[in-house]
């Protein structure tokens, strides 16, 4: 019986080769490995002494042997497989451990080249490690070095290295193994596609666990956390400075918290419930667009999260005081306002950084039966190429709101109504089924200060209802995609309420 063992991360390696060894198991490996585990003085076999060939092009070719894979791919269970073997004189494979080289950690380098990625592509690991999980009935495949704990007690336990371990055991490493195979050819084709995953009539993605989670949306449903390997920061690897575990809603909001405040040079902060901006304003003095972001829906605001794109002061959190939060997110928080922060013992206070990666500009959303995919909602606007299409163009302030504006609506589900004054968010009516009930919802949240504030719809307004109605509670100004067919009367009702209006030319759908 004969155990082969090649790894790139050799973690562990030396102690689980020597209980392979203690087991009774031949140990053949191969390079680097194969000097490791001499070095701790466990006997090995050199692969090549095995197969009677030697590695060939700077160890491109080693494990692709026919004398190593008909040893992993003999069924145990058939006679003839175990006379064909005899024959030609070859041994089964009956443990394999394997782990692949650093393609990820390789193209994750700055300086990282063409030639440096296609070398890191590991050839004889995959197919090596495809073959154990495919005979997992009869062969131990290991890909992970934190296995090796237990399966080592299980083999030493253990009468016969056959039954050691349990068919669900070796069922369960068999998927890991796959798991991993698969995650590192995705991350190559990614890598390949330089991030445009739509140019390919066939696309994966893949993710690694980080965390299982209590539950989903609801308690009845399962939830983990993932990772993708080539992304860098994000909600996914935020810093929890402070507080109790994240849930899945949790992390939705929190990420579209970041996601709203990430949009702005400015200095900005929102506050965010079910994962719509209810607040949200830009000042240069951070306490001072905290309260206004705050003020914009005080009372959605209970138990929200509150997002930051700069770090949080100490005066932001002395203003912050007597508020419930349940996340408080940003790119960094001074000492001091970290002690004050906290004092709240459920507040979550996360630590967050931009997230990069060859992903990260593509959406995903699943469907039954498959998936839709698009680019991100990342666009360039420049509100110098608006066209004011009213008699009245809007004034200097009222054009900066309707770019604050305008930038928020694009965070807020559809159809998307959003009220701004001196760059503050004081209304907003989100997920509608039609757009003059968002403008409802919007001027009832603003109340008195809706007067003199502007408005932006993430698209087209369809009557001129939705005019009428902005204009009864005092909005003076608003920015629409345009392209209705109806939009020669739209114009004709803000003309008639003196209202400015501005065709963006854009639409900004958040379903």
């Amino acid at each position: 019986m004969k155990a082969l063992v090649s790894v790139y991360d050799k973690t562990g390696v030396q102690e689980f080769a020597r209980t392979l060894h203690e087991c009774g198991l031949e140990v053949v490996s191969t390079g680097g490995t194969y000097r490791a585990i001499q070095e701790a003085g466990v006997p090995a076999t050199e692969l090549s002494d095995v197969t009677g060939f030697p590695e060939m092009l700077d160890g491109r070719v080693k494990t692709l042997h026919p004398v190593v894979h008909a040893g992993i791919l003999a069924r145990r269970d058939l006679p003839e497989h175990a006379q064909e073997l005899a024959g030609r004189g070859i041994d089964t494979i009956d443990v394999v451990v394997g782990n692949l080289y650093p393609f990820v950690e390789t193209i994750s380098r700055a300086d990282a080249t063409l030639d440096d990625a296609l070398e890191n592509i590991d050839i004889g690991g995959p197919t090596m490690i495809r073959a154990a999980a495919k005979n997992f009935p009869g062969v131990i495949v290991v890909v992970d070095p934190s296995d090796y704990g237990w399966i080592a007690e299980k083999l030493v336990r253990g009468t016969d290295v056959r039954g050691a371990l349990t068919f669900d055991e070796r069922k369960a490493l068999a998927l890991k193994a796959f798991q991993h195979v698969a995650l590192y050819d995705t991350a190559i084709s990614q890598y390949l596609s330089q991030g445009d995953s739509l140019a390919s009539s066939e696309v994966t993605f893949g993710y690694s666990k980080l965390s299982d989670l209590r539950y989903g949306e609801n308690p009845h449903q399962k939830a983990a956390l993932y990772e993708d390997p080539l992304s860098t920061g994000g909600i996914v690897r935020a810093e929890r400075l402070h507080g109790i575990d994240l849930s899945f809603t949790n992390i939705l909001d929190a990420d579209a918290a970041w996601r709203a405040v990430s949009d702005f040079k400015e200095p900005a902060v929102t506050v965010v419930k079910h994962t719509n901006p209810c607040g949200m304003a830009v000042h240069p003095d951070q306490p001072t667009a905290y309260r206004r972001a705050f003020e914009g829906d005080s009372v959605s605001a209970y138990g929200g999260i509150v997002g930051f794109n700069r770090p949080v002061t100490a005066a932001t959190a002395e203003a912050m005081r007597g508020v419930l939060f349940d996340i408080i997110v940003a790119p960094d928080y001074e000492p001091e306002a970290l002690e004050v922060l906290k004092k709240r013992k459920r507040t979550r206070i996360l630590k967050i950084s931009p997230a990069t990666g060859l992903v990260e500009g593509i959406d995903v959303r699943k469907v039954t039966g498959g998936a839709l995919i698009q680019t991100v909602d990342s666009i360039e606007e420049d509100p110098s190429a608006w066209k004011s299409v009213t008699q009245r163009e809007p004034t200097g302030a009222e054009l900066t709101d309707l770019e604050f504006a305008w930038r928020i609506a694009k965070h807020i589900k559809s159809n998307t109504i959003v009220l701004a004054k001196d760059n503050t968010l004081v209304g907003m009516g989100a997920g509608q089924p039609n757009r003059v009930t968002s403008v409802h919802l919007a001027l009832r949240i603003a109340e008195e200060k809706a007067k003199g504030s502007v408005l932006a719809s993430d698209a087209f307004f369809p009557f001129a209802d939705n005019i009428v109605l902005a204009g009864s509670g005092g909005v003076t100004a608003i920015a629409q995609p345009g392209g209705s067919i109806r939009d020669e009367e739209v114009i004709a009702a803000a003309d008639e309420l003196g209202m400015a209006m501005v065709f963006t030319g854009t639409r900004h759908f958040k379903h």
